[in-house]
């Protein structure tokens, strides 16, 4: 009949139990529907621009190995990729030990308790002392029992259920963290190699240029040491191959630069790809086609707009948390064992002794300390919320912007193109000039002088193209993987 109590007691705790205190989470507030409503971007004119999913491993499609190497080692290697992992770990560590709490609690427990009681004539032994003969003693209890100690607190108003919830809302959110990291990751290493190899490329246009012009100086001091040309040309040519020298200062600094970004991206020291990255190689071009999905993909697939709805997700549990602390709590704790007054009683079968301690609390005056932390709760959420909405226009006002300037960087190539095979049929047509006579050398240095001019302002704007490329990819969210596969 003893257990009676406990029976009825956990009993009630059950069936309180599926009492879950809210709000329940019903996903994220409906942001920007206008635009994904549309089914396209507004900034997506460009014809290379195509309907459909980009690809995951974007990178790949600028069909250069080198590059596809680097990523492929950063994703592996990188310092940032490893403490996002950790975050991870951690933030399944702590939905674990949630989960667990749900469960009753066992400790194995060796105990010796020595009470002395005055007055109570309790077992052991016993003292009399006083002038008129009254016993005025105490007595000394010694109780031993090895055993275990279990406790459970009942989950009455899901409150325990609620951070559980919230704990795995924040591992999927560190799962989404990772996949941002690697996004901005892949991005950076590629943007550091397209850099690199235009300012080498750069770097080698200069030089030609810095060849032809000192060609050209010397020519004119020969012909001003004939009295065929003026002082004034001579120092007008030599400033002019100065100040080409001088650019390429700054180039090589540069080239330095980027090298040392991609090993660091990498997880290597500055200067340990200095031999892989010597030799220079072309700027990787975007593919003829683009695809770029939809701004409704786009918000359901980008890694930080995911990561901002599983904070809200977490957010609202937890206001579910809080709720639960403002009511009762019931609480089991218990001792199990075999004991008594002697110590080989741990050894007999017959002295199993059995505790129960039920407790009850509810913080019925604490000076609306738990309805302010509701009120807290409710307002991180809130917050969460309004993260949420910034992180999706936010990614909206992206990926319009770069495709934007994708689109420009395109049709700003194509002029340049156009300029410089204008520049390289005038110097076609002058050699023709020079190999017939009708034109000087220094004529014909200068303008090829100029149509290296015009290369190298084609070759910026090629590197910007492939530079706008990568953007595109990353404000699309692209270049993850799920880890958890």
């Amino acid at each position: 009949m003893r257990a009676a109590p406990l029976l009825l007691a956990v009993s009630l705790s059950v069936l309180a139990g599926a009492c879950t205190m809210g709000p329940d989470y019903d996903g994220p507030p409906a942001v920007a529907s206008a635009a994904a409503a549309r089914g396209g971007f507004v900034r997506a004119d460009d014809p290379s621009l195509a309907a459909g999913p980009g690809l995951a491993r974007w990178w790949e499609s600028l069909g250069d190995p080198a590059l596809t190497g680097l990523v492929d080692d950063a994703l592996s290697n990188s310092p940032s990729i490893e403490a996002a992992q950790a975050r991870i770990r951690e933030a399944r560590a702590k939905l674990e030990q949630g989960r667990a709490g749900l469960y009753p609690s066992v400790a194995a427990n060796a105990m010796y308790v020595h009470a002395t009681l005055p007055g109570s004539g309790i077992g052991g032994s016993s003292s009399s002392d006083g002038a008129d003969g009254e016993s005025s003693g105490s007595s000394a209890l010694n109780f031993y029992n090895v055993g275990a100690n279990v406790s459970w607190e009942a989950d009455l108003f899901g409150g325990k259920r609620r951070g559980v919830e919230a704990a795995r809302a924040t591992l999927d959110q560190r799962y989404a963290d990772l996949a941002d990291a690697q996004v901005s990751l892949s991005a950076q290493v590629a943007q550091s190699y397209v850099n690199l190899r235009d300012v080498q490329e750069r770097a080698r246009l200069n030089a030609r240029s810095s060849e032809l012009q000192r060609r050209a100086v010397e020519l004119t001091r020969q012909r001003y040491a004939a009295g065929t040309a003026s002082r004034l040309q001579v120092e007008r040519l030599q400033n002019q191959l100065s100040a080409t020298d001088a650019q390429n200062v700054p180039l090589t600094a540069q080239i330095a630069i980027y090298k040392d970004a991609l090993a660091v991206l990498t997880g290597r020291a500055p200067g340990e790809l200095d031999g892989a990255l010597a030799a220079g190689a072309p700027v990787p071009l975007p593919p003829a086609s683009v695809p770029i999905g939809d701004p409704a993909a786009l918000i359901a697939h980008r890694p930080d707009v995911r990561s901002a709805e599983r904070a809200l997700a977490a957010g609202t549990a937890q206001i579910g948390v809080k709720k639960a602390q403002t009511l009762p709590g019931l609480k089991f704790s218990g001792i199990l064992g075999l004991g008594g007054t002697e110590p080989g009683d741990v050894f007999d079968p017959g002295n199993f002794a059995a505790l129960l301690m039920p407790q009850l609390s509810w913080p019925v005056l604490d000076f609306g300390k738990s309805g302010s932390a509701v009120r807290e709760a409710e307002a991180q959420r809130d917050g969460a919320q309004a993260q949420y909405r910034q992180a999706v226009l936010e990614a909206l006002q992206d990926a319009e912007d770069s495709l934007a300037r994708f689109g420009a960087t395109r049709r700003q190539l194509a002029q340049l193109t156009m300029a410089q095979r204008s520049a390289a049929t005038a110097a076609d047509l002058n050699r023709q000039r020079f190999r017939a006579g009708t034109s000087s050398l220094i004529d014909q240095l200068d303008i090829e002088r100029q149509e290296l001019s015009a290369a190298t302002s084609t070759a910026q704007a090629r590197a910007q193209l492939t530079i706008d490329y990568i953007a595109v990819q990353k404000a699309l969210g692209l270049g993850w993987s799920d880890e958890r596969r």
